[in-house]
């Protein structure tokens, strides 16, 4: 039997690791640290959590369904960097600046619940129009930018 709850849980789970993963790869690579078993860890995590997300029952398209197809291009270009193209050329840049975009997109995914599913933090922002949405996600790409752009440096340099 298909329990709904359980089920939210386990995504939900396994969204926030790929999360931890991702940034702690990212920073890794920052470091000059390839780290490639944590990449590849990330990356199934970061698979799974789109995967289970299209899961879920549904009467319409969402727009976390969009954001679900974009990670899974987003991935399949890093697959097709890595163990296609071997990183070779512009492949190591495809394959790091699209993992660090999926990570990035979970992110996003992850303030949006928090936003609407912790009472304090949905008081700050109550729609994804507010004030308090805006600036949260604001804050959050430019995060990512900075994060992604350094790691991009640190991933060219172990190369």
């Amino acid at each position: 039997m298909f329990d709904l709850k359980t089920f939210t849980l386990l995504h939900v789970v396994i969204s926030l690791l790929a999360l931890v993963a991702g940034i702690a790869l990212l920073l890794a690579w920052r470091g000059g640290k390839a780290q490639p078993g944590l990449a590849t860890a990330t990356l199934v995590l970061l698979l799974a959590t789109s995967i289970t997300g299209f899961m879920f029952p549904f009467i319409k398209f969402l727009p976390s369904h969009a954001f679900g197809i974009l990670s899974l291009i987003l991935l399949a270009a890093t697959v097709v960097a890595r163990w296609g193209k071997g990183l070779a050329g512009r492949w190591l840049t495809v394959y790091g600046a699209t993992l660090a975009i999926a990570v990035y997109l979970d992110a996003f995914v992850a303030v949006v619940q928090a936003l609407q599913k912790i009472p304090a933090l949905n008081a700050l922002a109550p729609t994804d129009k507010s004030p308090g949405f805006m600036i949260a996600q604001g804050l959050l790409l430019v995060a990512f930018v900075l994060l992604g752009r350094s790691a991009l440096r640190g991933l060219r340099g172990i190369a």
